[in-house]
Order: C-alpha cells, then structure tokens, then sequence
C-alpha cells in the first residue's frame, strides 16, 4: 500500500508545475544515499566524541561534510564551527537561542507576516514563549527599511538580531544588518534557509563575515535532502552543540548528514553555478511577466527565487487561488502579505518560486508561458 502510494506521488510530482519555493528534486546520488544503510547506524554525539563504538567511518563522514560546509561558504574552520546534525531549520534555530541566550532574552526578527519565520518568534512558536520577541517589517512598498530597523533596535535593546526569512522577495543587507547589531551590542544570526543555494552559487551576497551564527536549511536551493546546518563563531559554537545534542536531539541522522555532504559536492560543480544564475533569471521573468498580466506583485518584483502576489483584486484568496492552480497542474503555497487583513490559513496571498522548475530544465521563455497560464486560470 505504502509503496503503491510513494508511487502516486512520484507521478503526481512528475505531472504538475511545481512553483513552491522551498520544494526542490533532489538528485538521484542524493536520494540513494538517503536509502542507504547509514539510515539504521546510531553515533549519539559529536564526532569522535561518540557513545557508541563502530564509528570510525561515521566520524570520516561527518568530518568530510563540514569540511565541505567550510568550502562552499568560503570560511575556515579555524573562525568558525559547524554542526550538520541539526534534523531541521526549526530545530536548529531553536538550539541556537538556547545555546546562546537565557528565556526571557530579547530578539529582534522579522515578523512572520511580513515574511519571517514562525521559529523567529511567532506567538504560535515556542520560540515566542521562551523568548521575548519584537518584530520588524516591511514598509508599504514591500521593502525593508533599515533606518527604522535601527530605531526599532536602539529602543528595544536585543541580546540577538535575526535577519532573514521565508517570504522576502528582495536581498537582504547582512552589513547593514551588522551596523545595527553593533549599534546595540547584539548578536546577528543569519537566516539563509532559503537562499543558501544562491549564496553557493554566487548570486546572492554572503552573511560572512557579518553574521556571528548562520543557520541554514539544506532542501531548497542547496538542493539536497532535508536536514539543517549551523555556522557559528568558534566561542558561541560548544554551546549551541550542546543545545542540539544531548539538548534537543538524540542521535543525529547519518545517512541525512552524508546526503548533505553529497549535494554540497554537487554544488561545489561549475554547473551548480548556472543553475543558481537560472533560478534568478527565471524567478525575475515570471515576475515580470504576471505584473504585465496585471497581477498585484509584492515588492514590485524579486531578486532572489520568491515571488510573493496579492490576489485580492482578482476577487480571490490565496486559498482559493492555490486550490484553482492545483486544480490545472500548478502548485504554489498560500501566503500572507505585508499588512494582510486576513488569517493565514486564508490568507491575501500566494507565494511562488522557481527553483524546482529550473531543476527540470526550465528557462525564460517557459516562465513565460507558466506566467501566461496562471494569468489564464486566476483571471
């Protein structure tokens, strides 16, 4: 039954145009490794500091994978130190604040409605109860505006400044966000789950030297399996290992950890560059070609992979517009807005990306036609 499913799946996966933004296909190297019998081995601790034995190639993996973390961010292990046992980007931020800060510290994020996290203080997370979150947004057109950034944070006072998010279709200043920072005596912590891809792929700017923790993802534009990745300053870095283990988690996933090294071989290829370069050109076309359609973009455009559109004036929610894509083959995710009236589970708008398509060979001149598509069933 499970299998005759997996298969369904498979199908459904190959049939429709797949625009969420944090969905990718992993290659087949990277799904074999996930398959493999590293997905039964258990090696509870950091490597070479295990507490089981039989671990010796285990520790030769682990320490392969960070290494490999160094290469393609292009710092040294000598600054910085490195955990790829995190199981996800919510786990991992979660033990960056316990590894960092005491409950009742102040942080400083962006707002989950104007394109943060839920883990960046959402009052539906837990990291919202232990902490004491203010948030920041955008202005009315859809950018963030770091001078009132900075008021924000010269009047609250933050232990921890979280830059990064889910739905922010523009670049992010991590020097900027550095000044801030310091202004304030706070830590900045990177939130590059989405754009680490492009990052890697040298089209999208660094969080290094800036950020003093970078966390990231390893599903989206890295392309690999879904797992999470912690880059912190070297005095920060024991601590934050022990709020992973034995603080949040048990014994780390092997064979996801060797997945993460083999999509970060990949991506160390002159192709993963390309392929980052396509996503933005990609990403840019479809922008542009559904605001000359007349849809109410976000921002006014992207710069990075995420497209963020209000479908109000089109008389629909994002609930009902991502029900009537799907319906013809195109599947996006429902999403709030800056300043939305409506609640998330029906909220004003859809977000859409482009690094799955591009995955599957796309170029312009089908955003092209995806665009002319959308355009056709929403209006």
């Amino acid at each position: 039954m499970i299998k005759d499913l997996i298969k369904k799946e498979l199908a459904r996966q190959k049939k429709v145009i797949n625009l969420i933004p944090s969905e990718n296909y992993p290659s087949k190297d990277v799904l074999a490794v996930l398959a493999s019998q590293l997905s039964s081995k258990y090696a509870e601790g950091k490597a070479h500091q295990r507490y089981y034995f039989g671990n010796k190639i285990i520790d030769e993996i682990e320490d392969e994978v960070i290494r490999l973390v160094c290469k393609v961010f292009k710092i040294s292990p000598n600054d910085y130190g490195v955990n790829v046992q995190p199981y996800s980007g919510s786990t991992a931020n979660l033990a960056i604040y316990l590894g960092t800060l005491k409950p009742g510290d102040k942080v400083l994020a962006m707002s989950l409605g104007h394109g943060g996290h839920l883990t960046h203080g959402s009052n539906v997370s837990w990291t919202g109860k232990f902490f004491k979150f203010e948030h920041y947004g955008v202005g009315k057109d859809g950018l963030l505006d770091y001078d009132e950034i900075l008021k924000l944070a010269k009047r609250f006072k933050p232990k921890m400044i979280i830059c990064g998010a889910t739905a922010y279709p523009r670049k992010i200043d991590f020097k900027k966000f550095r000044g801030i920072a310091d202004s304030v005596g706070a830590l900045l912590m990177a939130d590059i789950a989405h754009v680490a891809g492009l990052i890697v792929g040298g089209v999208y700017s660094s969080p290094f030297p800036y950020a003093d923790i970078v966390m990231t993802t390893t599903q989206k534009t890295l392309r690999g399996p879904r797992g999470a990745i912690i880059i912190s300053r070297k005095d920060l870095s024991e601590a934050i290992d022990k709020a992973v283990f034995p603080g949040l988690q048990g014994g780390p996933h092997l064979n996801v950890i060797a997945a993460i090294g083999i999509c970060l071989e990949e991506a160390l290829k002159p192709e993963f560059k390309k392929y980052a370069r396509q996503i933005v050109k990609n990403a840019k076309v479809l922008a542009s070609e559904l605001k000359n359609q007349g849809f109410k973009i976000i921002s006014g455009g992207t710069d990075n992979h995420i497209i963020l559109i209000d479908v109000t004036p089109l008389g629909l929610t994002g609930k009902q517009a991502g029900e009537k894509l799907e319906k013809n083959g195109i599947i996006v995710n429902k999403n709030m807005i800056p300043f939305d009236l409506r609640k998330p589970w029906d909220p004003s708008g859809i977000r859409l990306g482009s690094p799955a398509v591009t995955t599957r060979g796309a170029k312009e001149k089908d955003m092209v036609r995806i665009a002319e598509k959308i355009s056709q069933i929403l209006k």
